[in-house]
């Protein structure tokens, strides 16, 4: 499917407002919330997606978005379609980054961002969040050949991270706690920041320990690259939305819950994260005991409310 064509906020503010008052008129987006009531008008869920944090949203090798997070996202499309009683919903896919993720929700250019996305107290302020789908924590990529064991021996070196993560923060921070006079380079995604690693340009690639694992399994490269160091923060993930819609967030946590009750959670993680990827590499990295304890929570939740 191509991607949706990012409309201005002009454009959309008189959308939103003529899909407000044909409501009544023609009682179809009745009783709906804004963001529902113009995808219901819409006919169309527009997804935000990355093309290089696997195995969570990717491409796959004939271009087409995929992951973890997108399929979470579909489940939750087809959540939207009943509660705006319309079965045959389409989906726009829109690229987005690390960097402009945010703003792409805040401006109304997707409805849910389904990536690799640290859901902290900082960015609640501006956004929602779904339950919880992973838990991550920044570490470092290194040559296999490096000395390198923790982010203390990188002082006075060279370490690149993604623009606008939190790991860019976590970085910032420990780096003005201990002194360490880092050199930080930024990428513009996660596949720059690698290929700055592999060109020499920095001395480690510092993000999530998942995202490293799946970009060493991507490019095959056990053989030249390892993750290293303690966890310099802790980055637990959620679909991410636009805030103050109290309908959407329901939509998105009864997607989970239904998602929990039917045991679908654990498998989705087990595709994903098992399994062999659709570019052909297998992660081989196990559900953690919290994520489990979290999926079996929602179960317990579903079970409670039925």
């Amino acid at each position: 499917m191509r991607p949706i064509t990012a409309i201005s906020s002009g454009l959309l503010l008189a959308a939103l407002l003529l899909a407000t008052g044909a409501s009544a008129q023609t009682g179809g987006s009745e009783g709906l919330s804004p963001t529902l009531s113009a995808i219901k008008n819409a006919h169309t869920v527009r997804l935000g997606y990355r093309e290089s944090s696997p195995p969570f949203s990717f491409l796959d090798q004939a271009g087409r978005p995929v992951g973890y997070s997108l399929e979470l996202c579909e489940a939750i499309v087809e959540e939207i379609g009943v509660e705006v009683d319309d079965p045959n919903l389409k989906i726009g896919y829109v690229k987005v980054t690390s960097d402009d993720r945010i703003d792409a929700v805040l401006q109304n250019k997707i409805d849910l961002e389904c990536g690799s996305t640290t859901a902290n107290a900082e960015r609640g302020k501006r956004v929602a969040f779904s339950p919880l789908m992973f838990v991550a924590g920044t570490k470092l990529m290194v040559p296999k050949a490096s000395s390198v064991q923790s982010l203390a021996d990188l002082k006075g070196k060279t370490i690149v991270v993604t623009k606008g993560t939190t790991n860019e923060q976590a970085i910032q921070a420990a780096d003005k706690k201990s002194s360490l006079g880092l050199n930080i380079v930024v990428g513009a995604d996660h596949e720059q920041s690698y290929q700055m690693l592999v060109d020499g340009k920095a001395d480690a690639f510092a993000t999530d320990d998942i995202l490293l694992s799946s970009l060493i399994a991507r490019h095959k490269a056990q053989d030249k690259f390892r993750v290293t160091g303690d966890y310099l923060s802790y980055d637990p993930y959620g679909i991410m939305f636009r805030k103050g819609d109290p309908q959407l967030s329901a939509v998105v946590e009864r997607t989970f819950r239904k998602l929990g009750s039917n045991h679908d959670l654990v498998p989705l993680y087990n595709k994903w994260f098992i399994a062999r990827l659709p570019t052909g590499e297998r992660l081989n990295v196990p559900i953690s005991l919290q994520l489990e304890e979290a999926f079996k929570a929602m179960d317990d939740s579903a079970s409670a409310n039925n």
